[in-house]
């Protein structure tokens, strides 16, 4: 079944609030089976509102509708649904018993334009507004509907779970499933070149690649006639992919990089300190953002200059002079001094040239070494990431420390 999301508010198109709302029904839609072919945003405008559920539902078989439904003069979708869809706006007895309860629940006045939104059309299934007071209601014509929830996400997700999901799984025609794997190490180019005999011959299951920032996703996708068999089409594909690049997955469930990590540590009940330089204390901070990870976490510095990294991690000036900052020894000496001052299980340092100046032609802007220690495994790794924004550089080399840790854990 053809559906398209369409979102109702002048201030979705000034920016002000961002649309959670088409991406929660877009999962849900593509999930129950249904397919999602128009994501569309209108503002409080009611003659482009009819023009935009006019022309769309000649082209789906459903609109999705958020928004518009509240008390105001401004809050017009259900008189254009209905006129757009012929029928008239009654008053809903029920509806109205309901929204004064609201009021008087919540100790507060009811004005007379609440009573506006008691107003639905005739021939409509009604769903009630446990969380707030606009109603939604579905309504069919020629056997095209259209769905409209209320625009605050909470309203419209608590309505969507309890009565509008319901309602749509006796009209789905199949079951969807998907997994995004995300995969850090591989370009998307040669994630293609190793699964092109899978895209090039792809029915169903579907694969595609997508390229994010530092790292590279796959979706698989899978509509069949049941949830299991959606289940069993996908997890086939994801077993047979991850036999050709399962070193460069970290995650089958969309989890961020540092989240994996932060758990694998927790479970191995493993301790891990870091020294960082051009990150300024990234990788720290990505950390302390998962509860509980003072369980594993022990210490963090951010040793900037030379004085700092002799200091604290008792990095040699020898050392320093003859090799520099940015250089394989030092991030050597940095993560084995690390080691000694903390003495914990895993240890990370990171020394390099983030940009925009600083670079030579011998050390070039993006030029970086990870130190890693754990036991009696003791190592550098060199990265280099020309060409790119300071923010890039960090923010990549924050993922390369994770995934080092990620494989040698």
């Amino acid at each position: 079944m053809k559906t398209a999301i369409l979102s109702v508010g002048t201030e979705l198109l000034f920016g002000q609030i961002v649309n959670t709302n088409a991406v929660f029904l877009s999962k849900e839609l593509n999930n129950m089976g249904f397919d999602v072919m128009y994501h569309h945003t209108v503002g409080d405008n009611p003659g482009r509102l009819a023009s935009m559920i006019t022309s769309t539902i000649e082209d789906v078989d459903m609109i999705l509708v958020t928004g518009g439904l509240g008390p105001t003069q401004d809050d017009l979708t259900k008189e254009v649904a209905c006129n757009v869809f012929e029928d008239e706006l009654i008053i809903n007895e029920k509806i109205l018993d309901q929204i004064s309860e609201y009021f008087v629940r919540t100790g507060r006045n009811m004005t007379e334009n609440n009573a506006k939104q008691a107003l639905v059309p005739s021939r409509a299934t009604v769903f009630h507004n446990d969380a707030g007071t606009a109603p939604g209601f579905a309504l069919e014509k020629d056997g095209k509907y259209i769905i409209c929830m209320p625009g605050p996400p909470r309203e419209m997700t608590h309505m969507f779970e309890i009565s509008v999901k319901p309602f749509l799984e006796k009209m789905s025609d199949g079951f969807m499933r998907y997994k995004l794997l995300r995969l850090y190490g591989i370009g998307e180019s040669l994630l293609e070149t190793k699964l092109l005999d899978i895209i090039d011959g792809q029915t169903d299951p579907t694969v595609a690649t997508y390229a994010k920032e530092g790292e590279c996703q796959l979706r698989i996708a899978s509509k069949r006639s049941s949830a299991e068999e959606a289940d069993k089409a996908v997890q086939d594909m994801v077993d047979v992919i991850s036999e050709r690049v399962g070193e460069y997955i970290f995650s089958y469930d969309n989890e961020e990089l540092v989240d994996v990590v932060g758990r694998m540590l927790l479970e191995k009940k493993l301790t891990i300190a870091s020294a960082e330089s051009c990150t300024g204390g990234l990788f720290a901070a990505a950390l302390t953002d998962i509860p509980g990870i003072s369980q594993t976490f022990k210490a963090g510095f951010v040793t900037y200059s030379n004085e700092a990294k002799v200091r604290e991690l008792g990095v040699n000036e020898e050392t320093l002079a003859k090799y520099g900052a940015v250089s394989e020894e030092t991030a050597k000496e940095m993560v084995e001094g690390l080691a000694k001052v903390t003495g914990c299980d895993v240890c990370v340092s990171v020394t390099g040239i983030a940009g925009p100046g600083g670079g030579t032609e011998e050390k070039p802007v993006g030029l970086v070494y990870i130190g890693f220690k754990y036991g009696d495994k003791c190592f550098v790794t060199k990265k280099l990431g020309a060409g790119a924004s300071r923010k890039w550089i960090r923010n990549h080399t924050l993922l390369g420390i994770l995934d080092i840790v990620r494989r040698n854990i």
